[in-house]
């Protein structure tokens, strides 16, 4: 072997001795270098897919318009192939889409004016209750008599409510009959068409139906305060009968207003006029009856002071159970009065039907201002 020679420039000291852990180091370094270059070559295709994946949510968007575009091109052309045929619907959908348009919009006109007349309705009890309330503190008497005992008028503290509430509503009804009854004057004297005279008549006729049906419901919980009249004027009360006027009273009134009449206007009015004569009679006979039995059963015993209480209660319920038909009596007497105004309606000419509401109004319009002087005159001492 040859000996070692001199090495001039050394890589690192000469007395320092190589160690075994760098050599175990360096051969340490040189396969785990060699095991990540081969282990990342497999690995780059799942990093790129990784990263594919990551760049997708930002990319969705961009492809997800550019599809809807491209379907937007492609759209009408699919839809006008696919739907190609008539372009108009027909006859028979026309008019069904028709109908259901129509059945909507009389729906919400319906709605409309059921809340409308709810508002109206709930105001105008608001309104009844604060005049009633008004009336209370002041001490306001209805009919214009002062009441007391002894059976006398009373005032509106000891009067129902319902009737307190009816005189407020009939008061009402009055100011708007007044101005339906100038309504229809303007309408005869500007000489309207039949047609559209017409429909002022039925305005007046349906104003009396709702004073029918305000007496309805009064006579149902006070028949009293509708016998008595104190809702009238007192030159009304003259005339009052079951707690109204009376219908053939009425005919013989505006009989002579609603001239020239034909024969068979003539021979119907009178044949109405009869009738209804009958019908008063028999309901005259029928009161007259009633009050008889009434007194019969009341001064069926003794009338001695104090009485016997057993008898008293007996004869009471007895006559209270007589007087509960004064009821019935009313309320056939306010259907022959309604029955007598619509059949001269039907009777006469459009014309002719508003002359005679018009004379209707004006003959107990005097009798309330009859009542208003009578009660203004000066006073004798």
């Amino acid at each position: 072997m040859r000996p070692p020679t001199l090495n001039i420039f050394p890589s690192q000291p000469m007395h320092v001795e190589p160690s075994s852990t760098n050599n175990h180091k360096a051969a340490t370094a040189l396969v785990s270098s060699t095991t990540n270059n081969s282990s990342k070559r497999p690995s780059e295709p799942s990093m790129e897919l990784a990263n594919a994946r990551n760049n997708a949510p930002s990319s969705g968007p961009e492809t997800a318009k550019a599809i809807k575009r491209e379907g937007n091109r492609k759209g009408p052309t699919s839809s006008n192939s696919e739907h190609e045929g008539p372009k108009t619907p027909d006859p028979k959908t026309l008019r069904r889409l028709a109908q259901n348009r129509e059945a909507a919009r009389k729906s919400r006109l319906r709605k409309k004016a059921y809340v409308q007349q709810l508002e109206s309705s709930r105001i105008k009890l608001t309104q009844l209750e604060q005049e009633l309330q008004r009336a209370r503190t002041q001490g306001m008497f209805f009919g214009g008599i002062l009441g007391g005992e002894q059976g006398l008028p009373v005032g509106i503290s000891n009067i129902s409510s319902e009737a307190a509430v009816f005189d407020m509503e009939y008061a009402r009804w009055l100011e708007v009959h007044h101005r339906l009854m100038c309504e229809l004057r303007a309408a005869v004297q500007e000489h309207l068409p039949e047609n559209e005279l017409r429909l002022y008549v039925d305005n007046c006729l349906a104003h009396y139906d709702e004073i029918m049906n305000l007496k309805g419901m009064v006579a149902k919980t006070d028949v009293f305060h509708l016998v008595s009249g104190l809702w009238k004027s007192p030159a009304e009360r003259c005339f009052l009968w079951l707690g109204g006027f009376r219908p053939s009273e009425l005919i013989k009134v505006i009989l002579s207003q609603i001239e020239p009449l034909t024969e068979q206007q003539i021979l119907g009015i009178c044949g109405l006029q009869q009738s209804t004569q009958e019908a008063e009679d028999a309901l005259s006979q029928g009161l007259e009856a009633l009050n008889q039995s009434i007194l019969d059963t009341i001064a069926s015993d003794s009338l001695s002071c104090p009485p016997n209480m057993a008898n008293y209660m007996g004869q009471m319920a007895v006559a209270m159970n007589k007087l509960s038909t004064l009821e019935g009596f009313v309320r056939q007497a306010d259907n022959l009065r309604h029955q007598t105004i619509h059949r001269l309606n039907q009777i006469l000419t459009t014309r002719q039907a508003a002359r005679c509401l018009l004379a209707i109004a004006e003959y107990f319009h005097r009798l309330r201002a009859l009542s208003s002087l009578w009660m203004a005159r000066p006073r004798q001492e």
